[in-house]
């Protein structure tokens, strides 16, 4: 199979996640169908930069932005670095390559209203479908844990006893994050509701369809963006928005942004940094209220 050494190290020793691996695999034949269109080649490794810089000019061409394009030749770019580790090739055709402009994206939480209005004024099913929506909404927002790894929480990482779940991040990277009292009550209380499905054939995992099988991403998506819709204006509700919101919220409340880092999961205070540009508007107005010049017109 092509790339599969590629992909195996990715897998077995970068610890990418396997949605990661496979939307690499996509960039990488996407760019070997159009060497072998466009140049009648798929000799990857005698690739120039001119050949790939053609390949980005027709990306820009079908009108792809440059974040998607910039992803497609990062895949590329890792392709070549392991390439070089292995020593097939000695120099990366893209070594000098310099990133296309991207504008930075303004993600809009949302407020602390309209999460309320989901969790406390909305009605929920009181059947499994809707203990279990809800209880979705309420561990993103209580925890902040990305829609993959809520995905795949299994029950052996609750600790009820204990109040915390362990979460695996990216590259496998383990958290450990505490739950608050009322998510406690909603899990024992989903565990139930659980028990009762029939034919349940991944026992394992926390969250399942009402066919007793592990959820997908797109039913978690469509699970925010429903209820959402029901309490928020905004154009984007999405689950890394409730992510999103955690964080802002947290934040803007006085919590310590190395915390929030931790809480995350994040690598670097740098990406988590990005979540301080909604508090910003909240710390000005705490400080004009509380600076004594600030008082005065």
């Amino acid at each position: 199979m092509p790339f599969q050494a590629f992909m195996d190290y990715l897998l077995l020793e970068k610890h990418y996640s396997k949605l990661t691996v496979k939307a690499y695999k996509k960039d990488l034949q996407d760019f070997l169908t159009f060497l072998s269109e466009t140049y009648q080649t798929e000799d990857m490794l005698s690739v120039n930069y001119p050949e790939i810089r053609t390949w980005i000019v027709s990306l820009v061409d079908k009108e792809m932005n440059n974040r998607s394009i910039n992803r497609k030749i990062s895949a590329l770019n890792s392709y070549y670095k392991f390439q070089i580790k292995v020593g097939d090739i000695q120099v990366n055709p893209l070594s000098k390559h310099k990133a296309l402009k991207t504008s930075k994206k303004i993600q809009i939480p949302f407020s602390e209203a309209e999460v309320a209005t989901v969790l406390d004024d909305l009605e929920f099913d009181d059947t499994f479908e809707g203990v279990r929506n809800k209880f979705i909404i309420e561990l993103f927002y209580s925890t902040g844990i990305r829609r993959i790894e809520l995905v795949e929480i299994k029950l052996n990482q609750i600790d009820l006893s204990n109040k915390t779940l362990k979460v695996l991040g990216k590259r496998n990277k383990e958290r450990i994050i505490p739950l608050l009292d009322s998510v406690i009550k909603t899990i024992k209380y989903y565990l139930e509701i659980r028990n009762q499905l029939e034919n349940i054939s991944d026992i394992d995992y926390l969250f399942l369809t009402q066919k007793g099988v592990k959820i997908y991403e797109t039913l978690v998506y469509r699970v925010i963006n429903d209820y959402f819709s029901l309490a928020s204006s905004k154009v984007k509700k999405s689950p890394h928005i409730l992510r999103h919101s955690f964080a802002t919220h947290l934040l803007n409340q006085g919590a310590d942004i190395n915390t929030v880092k931790e809480l995350l999961g994040h690598s670097s205070l740098a990406a988590t940094q990005i979540y301080t540009h909604n508090s910003i508007s909240e710390l000005k107005k705490v400080y004009l209220k509380a600076h004594p010049r600030g008082q005065k017109k």
